[in-house]
């Protein structure tokens, strides 16, 4: 008495497969208490930390101070995946720290506290450890812009800095 399907053909019964998917729980209610910081944080740094952890940072952070600052001038740290670290160097001096690699392990692991590294991946660049200072060349003094119309007062005086700085600019480009 029971009717088979046919193969591929669908008897119009819902399957596990079919099901709609079901609403997602609802977040926890708010306690209205006072609650310490050291509870809070490990929920609000644990986003971050999956994607760097502390001890990664503080490497890339404290490069200069861990390699020195003959070999910072010349590398730059790039990426810490799975203890390897990958090091940004300018030419002939990546053979140069494949020879110190032990060393250079031993001093990283030694300052983080940990081992945290256990191989180096060395790769060329010829812009590595060129780090940009952020400081701008300093404004030579330039004569005020002229106002004669003007009495003598902050806004004159203002305003003839920033003509002169406007035909300093100009006359550089």
């Amino acid at each position: 008495m029971t009717k088979e399907s046919a193969p591929g053909k669908t008897t119009g019964r819902k399957t596990a497969s079919t099901k709609k998917a079901e609403a997602p729980p609802e977040p926890p209610r708010r306690a209205m208490t006072a609650r310490s910081l050291a509870a809070l944080l490990p929920n609000v740094t644990a986003p971050a930390f999956k994607k760097r952890s502390p001890a990664g940072v503080q490497l890339f952070t404290d490069w200069g101070d861990i390699v020195g600052p003959a070999h910072a001038a010349v590398t730059t740290p790039r990426k810490l995946s799975a203890g390897t670290l990958s090091i940004a160097c300018a030419g002939p001096v990546a053979m140069e720290l494949q020879h110190l690699s032990d060393a250079l392990i031993a001093r990283i692991n030694t300052w983080c506290g940990q081992a945290l590294v256990a191989r180096l991946r060395f790769v060329q660049d010829p812009a590595a450890g060129q780090r940009l200072t952020g400081r701008r060349k300093p404004v030579t003094p330039s004569r005020p812009y002229p106002l004669p119309e003007m009495e003598d007062s902050p806004l004159r005086d203002a305003l003839e800095s920033l003509g002169a700085h406007i035909a300093q600019e100009k006359g550089k480009r």
